[in-house]
Formats: C-alpha cells, sequence, structure tokens
C-alpha cells in the first residue's frame, strides 16, 4: 500500500492576477506528477512564497531522482524519462508541457531540480502583476 505525506506551507496574504483556471490545472499537475513519483511511503510538500516581486510555487517529492540525461527534457510534449514506469503510472507525456505553457502564458518560468539525495523539486516563478 502506498501512503504519502503531504504538508504546505503557504505564505499568507499573496495574491497574483491570472487565469484562475488555469492557475489550478497548474497546481493540479504539479501536485498530482509529485504523489504519483513520490515512492513508497514518500513526502510531498508544497510552498507558496514572496521571491522578491514574484511568487514562487515549489512542489517537491522525495521519490526516486530523475536520471540528470532526462531533466532537460521533461517539459516537452510526450517525453517519458521511463516509458515503462510511465505505462504502469498513466499518462501521455503531455501534463508538464502543458505545466510549462500555463507558467509562460503568466509571464512565468518552470523549472526542475532532482537528485538522489533531496528528491525532486519543481518550481514555477511568476510575476505579481
Amino acid at each position: 500500500m502506498k501512503r504519502e505525506s503531504l504538508s504546505e506551507h503557504v505564505t499568507s496574504g499573496l495574491t497574483l492576477l491570472g487565469d484562475d483556471g488555469q492557475l489550478r490545472r497548474l497546481m493540479a499537475i504539479l501536485l498530482d506528477n509529485a504523489i504519483k513519483y513520490a515512492g513508497e511511503r514518500g513526502a510531498v510538500t508544497v510552498t507558496l512564497d514572496r521571491q522578491g516581486e514574484k511568487l514562487r510555487l515549489s512542489v517537491h517529492n522525495t521519490g526516486p531522482a530523475v536520471p540528470a540525461g532526462h531533466l532537460p527534457n521533461l517539459f516537452e510534449r510526450f517525453y517519458r524519462a521511463d516509458a515503462a514506469r510511465d505505462r504502469d503510472q498513466g499518462g501521455y507525456g503531455l501534463c508538464l508541457a502543458i505545466a510549462r505553457s500555463i507558467a509562460e502564458t503568466h509571464g512565468g518560468r518552470i523549472t526542475v531540480v532532482s537528485t538522489p539525495e533531496a528528491g525532486t523539486t519543481f518550481t514555477v516563478i511568476l510575476p505579481k502583476k
């Protein structure tokens, strides 16, 4: 049985102008991805805070690292770092490309860092507008 722990760290009073539905979709994609790959008894942490005049959303999981050679391609449409694992997990390799598109449409950017020691963190930086 797979059991993830979920925690959040949200700075109060933050506001962002943007498409509510698309921003919710961005959050859902990143959260779903983090939970899916958190590993057995993994942990997922969502952080929303201010970074200067911008907002930073980070979604971290403690699951196995994404191999370094795959990191530059994760946001490409239909790309799968591990096709066999993705068949088991479902999906078509579109969600992270959609997440990137939503971030960019809102004037932001999305990045990923993944190491065996720290896990995987997707970070979205968005201007407050």
